[in-house]
């Protein structure tokens, strides 16, 4: 930016840019979660650091705009400088439900077009670097740990990888070098805030987030986390009060319409309540478990496990007890959330049992896609957005009531040791000098 004020060249490097072939159709059952894991495997193994990474073909036409924003989100995992999907209709109709006036949509449109920006889809594709080809077909639902983003794990297969980690060596990303005698050890202890009395084992969860700013305004995958909830609440199971649950939404549209739909009433009775918007367990901003569970954890040694939604789950990022950090879409936090260990195979394991003691597997309330496109087309409507932009721009009182100098310069405060002027433009007059 300094380079440009002062009008001086700035070298850039053409970087490679890396096409990403999307083919095919996601199967009933599997998310924008399901799908950016999948990519993210897909492109770390191609390598596509430093590069741009731009999605084409039938199979990313198709997906929602809330569905390419959370794969691109995800470009600093697969490595790349960006991921992008070049704009269509797709992109104006999400413009359009979110509250953004036609005239200007049509500005946008028409803009993106004199610029030659906008998908062509009878135009060839373009000269790519390179080419990694992707089948939509073959996403399934899948978690991504436990120690990194692109070590996915379909679900399927969940259990026997986590017992597979145990025992693999410690110096390794999938692995804790747990000792064969260990394995099956537990701790008996009690809630600090609640009482409860709790056994944890490896694998125990004790944080469950539905975090990340894309996943988290991401309706699709947010009304599926509601419709779970929901259902799980009316055959009567519960998530344990040893676990550190939240519900940090991206936008506060979100709350907004779970609030509409009825759904974030069963959020809260599963307590996932919503504790702020933006980045928070994401980032590391879990704060303590409590004192009672992070005790047991932290005398016996046990591997905990941490399930969220975001991006990012390196060793410690989450919580420095939680070992084990697995990457989920948010209704398969809730799921984790209520099974309470990563040890379980969802296919032949209940979550629990119900007020009648039968017992409840993650396929009797998973809802189907109909359901969630229904619910999303009922309440995800522009005024819902219009609302709460009206709401942001206003600010609340006490945001109301700070006073701000409206000079259109900055007024650099002496003696601040936080915003200093930079001080090579000190003495500069608006001719240039002779």
């Amino acid at each position: 930016a300094e380079a440009a004020m002062l009008d001086q060249p700035l070298p850039l490097l053409l970087p490679a840019v890396v096409g990403c072939h999307l083919t095919g159709q996601l199967p009933p059952g599997a998310t924008a979660t399901d799908l950016v894991l999948t990519i993210n495997q897909a492109l770390r193994a191609h390598g596509v650091v430093g590069k741009f990474v731009e999605f084409f073909g039938a199979g990313a036409r198709a997906l929602s705009l809330a569905d390419r924003a959370t794969v691109s989100n995800m470009a600093p995992e697969y490595g790349a400088t960006m991921g992008f999907f070049p704009a269509d209709e797709t992109t104006m109709a999400y413009l359009l439900q979110t509250g953004r006036e036609p005239a200007r949509v049509e500005a946008i449109r028409a803009f993106l077009k004199h610029q030659m920006l906008w998908a062509d889809e009878a135009a060839p594709p373009p000269a790519f670097s390179s080419v990694v080809e992707v089948n939509l077909s073959g996403v399934v639902p899948c978690v991504a740990g436990p120690k990194r983003p692109h070590d996915r794990v379909p679900l399927s297969g969940m259990k026997a990888d986590w017992q597979a980690c145990l025992a693999n060596p410690k110096s390794g990303f999938k692995g804790f070098g747990v000792a064969a005698p260990d394995r099956q050890a537990t701790v008996q202890t009690a809630v600090q805030s609640t009482g409860e009395k709790v056994k944890l084992t490896h694998g125990s969860v004790v944080v469950a987030a539905i975090t990340s700013c894309t996943n988290t305004a991401n309706p699709s995958v947010m009304m599926a986390a509601g419709l779970l909830a929901k259902r799980a609440v009316e055959r009567g199971l519960g998530v344990s009060s040893s676990i550190k649950t939240s519900l940090s939404p991206g936008s506060q549209a979100v709350s907004e319409y779970l609030r509409q739909a009825g759904l974030q009433q069963f959020l809260d009775k599963l307590n996932f309540h919503c504790v702020g918007f933006g980045c928070m367990t994401c980032v590391g901003n879990t704060g303590e478990l409590d004192s009672g569970v992070a005790k047991a954890v932290e005398g016996s040694k046990l591997i905990a496990a941490a399930v969220l939604s975001g991006n990012r789950n390196f060793e410690a990022r989450i919580h420095p007890l939680a070992a084990a950090t697995y990457l989920a879409s948010p209704p398969l936090v809730v799921a984790y959330a209520l099974a309470g260990t990563v040890s379980i195979d969802f296919a032949t394991e209940p979550l629990g049992k119900d007020k009648d003691g039968k017992a409840v597997f993650l396929k009797d309330i998973w809802p189907s896609d109909a359901e969630v496109a229904s619910c999303v087309a009922q309440h995800v409507k522009p005024e819902v957005f219009r609302t709460v932009y009206q709401e942001m721009e206003k600010g609340n009182a006490r945001w109301r009531e700070l006073s701000a100098p409206s000079s259109p310069l900055y007024p650099w405060e002496k003696g601040s040791t936080y915003l200093s002027p930079p001080p090579f433009f000190a003495g500069f007059t608006p001719a240039p000098p002779t």
